[in-house]
Formats: structure tokens, C-alpha cells, sequence
């Protein structure tokens, strides 16, 4: 099916509904104004990144935006505080196709991560959580470092239960908490080293979801293979979906590779 921004607003308010909801499509810029009627609160989608995203995800491009756009709209409205919820402050990855803007000038705090991923920065609410943007930093009077430092702490903190499997001589571990930070221990490096120290062979990442992290000690070429149809299976049925690639980690760093086929292999 042949995708255009028209075909996309409409899955996006058939996902979204009509309750609590209002829309202004703006047909010049391309632009579906989102807003929460309750609050008065809203956000603005670009919709010619969500059908340039479609044309290599599908469903998945309508799935992130839509989470995002619900947990958005969720919080915006409602007053929260950085001070005293310093324990509350995490890492989440995203996507380099994920928004960088809770609204119109009001930027997300993120960095750079890999080029397939990004970090940003959330307070935990419990059953959801904010992002932290520039204007809530801005209001509290906090820097990005101190941001960036509380959540690099935090998630050193989350335990990493791991299951593991063994296939064609290669092993793989897979953690699965669902505690929405999943994904979010790839920043943990502490953990990663650690893990690096127990590889018979090469080690490599896959963050496919924010649920799930899979590190495998690839001993063989079929390793690879495994890996790379374990991430895309994982990338399918993800709830948030962040990249069906998976990295290998050396030097204490984090390098893209693709899956050409079998005993074949590229790093970017």
C-alpha cells in the first residue's frame, strides 16, 4: 500500500480514538496538531517523517508514534517535580526516528548514542513516565550533567536477571524485567565489561524494544545469523520498537552490524 500523509492521519485517529481528542491537520506544513481537550494540552506531529518511516517499518512507524503521542499527552498538564524524585530519574533508548520535541520548542534532553539509537532521559511516574524536556530543566534550575549523571547511577542499580540459551554453539542471554528500562541497561557499562569478561568469543548486542536486551557470545558465523533473526523477530512484536540491528561491543564500544547471510558480516 502506497502511503501519503492523509493515509497516515487517518490509522493514527483510528488508533488515537475521538475521546478526550481534537485534531487540526494543517495541509500546507504537513502537520496534525494533537490535542488532549481535557487539558488543553497537545502535541504536533510531522507526518512526512512517520511516512518516510513507513516506508521501511510499516505498522511499527504507526506503533511508536502513537505510544509516543499517548504518553504525551498522558502527562502533559500535570505538574511534575525533579527535586526529591532524583531516584526516579532514568535512561530510556530510543530510535533515531523518535521525536526529539515534546512540543513545538520544547525540546527533549537526548544524546547521541549509537547510529541507530538515542538517549533520552525520563521521570518515572509508576505506571508511566515523563521524558524530561529543556523547559523542565530550565524551571527547576538543573543542568543536562546532572540529568545525565542521576540516570547513569539509577540504572546501575536496576538488577540484571539474565536467561540464557545455548544454539549452535553460541550462547545467548536475554534480560526481560518489563520494567520499561530494559533497553536502558546498554548504558550500563560497568555491566557491559563485565560481560565482555565472561565472552568465549565476540560479543554482541541487541536492543530490538525497550523490553528486551539480548547479549550473545558468538563463537561461530552461524552466531550472527541467529542473532540477527532473533532481533527482527523481537523488533516485530515490540511495543516499542528500536532497531532491528544489532551491535557488536569492543573496546568499550558499540559498533552497527548487518547480517549479509551466512558467514558473512558487516560492520558499519
Amino acid at each position: 500500500m502506497k502511503m501519503d500523509s492523509k493515509k497516515i492521519m487517518k490509522l493514527m485517529k483510528e488508533r488515537l480514538g475521538s475521546q478526550y481528542r481534537s485534531y487540526d491537520f494543517n495541509s500546507k506544513t504537513d502537520v496534525l496538531r494533537i490535542e488532549n481537550t481535557v487539558t488543553g494540552k497537545g502535541i504536533s506531529i510531522e507526518l512526512p517523517k512517520i511516512v518516510a518511516n513507513w516506508e521501511n517499518s510499516k505498522e511499527k512507524a504507526i506503533d511508536e508514534v502513537v505510544y509516543y503521542v499517548e504518553e504525551a499527552l498522558q502527562v502533559m498538564g500535570e505538574e511534575h517535580t525533579l527535586i526529591g524524585k532524583e531516584k526516579n530519574i532514568f535512561p530510556v533508548i530510543r530510535s533515531t526516528s523518535f521525536p526529539t520535541e515534546a512540543t513545538s520548542g520544547n525540546p527533549f534532553l537526548f544524546d547521541e548514542h549509537t547510529a541507530e539509537t538515542r538517549i533520552l532521559y525520563a521521570l518515572d511516574l509508576g505506571n508511566t513516565y515523563r521524558l524530561i524536556d529543556r523547559q523542565m530543566l530550565e524551571k527547576e534550575g538543573w543542568e543536562p550533567e546532572r540529568i545525565r549523571q542521576i540516570a547513569k547511577f539509577n540504572v546501575r542499580s536496576l538488577k540484571t536477571p539474565l536467561k540464557s540459551d545455548t544454539v549452535a554453539g553460541n550462547t545467548f542471554y536475554f534480560l526481560n524485567t518489563n520494567d520499561g528500562y530494559d533497553a536502558s541497561r546498554i548504558v550500563n557499562e560497568t555491566w557491559l565489561k563485565e560481560m565482555k569478561k565472561n565472552m568465549k568469543g565476540e560479543m554482541a548486542i541487541s536492543i530490538p524494544h525497550q523490553d528486551v536486551i539480548i547479549i550473545a557470545d558468538v563463537e561461530n558465523d552461524t552466531g550472527y545469523d541467529v542473532l540477527a533473526q532473533m532481533a527482527m523477530s523481537f523488533f516485530a512484536s515490540g511495543h516499542v520498537p528500536i532497531t532491528a540491528l544489532s551491535f557488536l561491543y569492543e573496546n568499550d564500544e558499540l559498533e552497527p552490524i548487518f547480517i549479509l547471510g551466512k558467514n558473512k558480516k558487516r560492520s558499519e
